[in-house]
């Protein structure tokens, strides 16, 4: 079994926030994939189904933000999983928004959902980063991820959600660098690149026919510039060049 986890706050209120992207984001999976209606254990919501034919466990902590790794470590004691099978979905601010890194490992990097999750599972897991911009300066950062989506950013939110869910299978087979091929591929016309690290492949030239490949090359017409010829097209246009 493989673990799938979308961070973010349980209630209302907090639905449409840069912080709960996670949850968003385990929505999209649960719908695009067929999965079980959502019912409440392990401290959170759970729902399962296939991707690819792996059998998946969605859960959605609802032991708010900071306590993420409580709900998600007591679903894995239970089904006795290694950190290997989990794949942790979360916002970033350090990301542009609407790009998206997967990592193995690693630091929470001032996530406090990460980190409890470090404390109860282990680090070894799969970080799906949805980048959601950065306020700019750090006093600004709470206020920034505990606000809404703006109507504008429905622009790239929605297409990323859809290709995350879509291209789940990859992240369940552990292709991350196919996965965030695609995610950069279709946001390509939503989202300017950041680097070339991110700038996909420019479009192919369309080929020629074959008819116009086959076609030879006509010579340019070559004007004389003495004898009969030239002086009869003197005579008709002048000195004109």
């Amino acid at each position: 079994m493989l673990v799938f986890a979308g961070l973010g706050n349980p209630g209302a209120q907090y639905a449409n926030n840069r912080h709960n992207v996670g949850f968003m984001a385990a929505d999209a999976i649960a719908r695009r994939h067929g999965f079980s209606p959502w019912s409440k254990k392990f401290q959170g919501l759970i729902s399962t189904g296939e991707i690819v034919g792996e059998k998946v466990l969605l859960i959605k902590p609802q032991t708010f933000m900071n306590l993420s790794g409580q709900s998600v470590g007591e679903a894995m004691r239970f089904y006795k999983l290694p950190p290997s099978t989990l794949t942790v979905l979360y916002d970033e601010i350090e990301l542009a928004a609407g790009k998206v890194r997967v990592k193995i490992g690693g630091g929470a990097a001032g996530h406090n959902g990460i980190r409890s999750l470090d404390q109860h599972v282990g680090k070894d897991f799969r970080r799906v980063r949805i980048g959601v911009g950065h306020p700019g300066v750090k006093e600004l950062v709470h206020g920034h991820v505990l606000g809404d989506f703006s109507k504008a950013d429905g622009e790239w939110l929605e297409p990323l959600l859809d290709v995350i869910a879509s291209n789940a299978g990859l992240l369940a087979k552990g292709n991350d660098n196919e996965f965030m091929n695609r995610v950069t591929l279709a946001l390509r016309d939503a989202l300017p690149p950041t680097g070339e690290h991110d700038r996909p492949p420019p479009k192919a030239p369309k080929p020629q026919s074959h008819i116009r490949q086959a076609r030879p090359q006509q010579p340019a017409l070559q004007v004389p510039e003495t004898g009969p010829m030239a002086a009869m097209l003197k005579k008709l246009f002048g000195n004109k060049g």
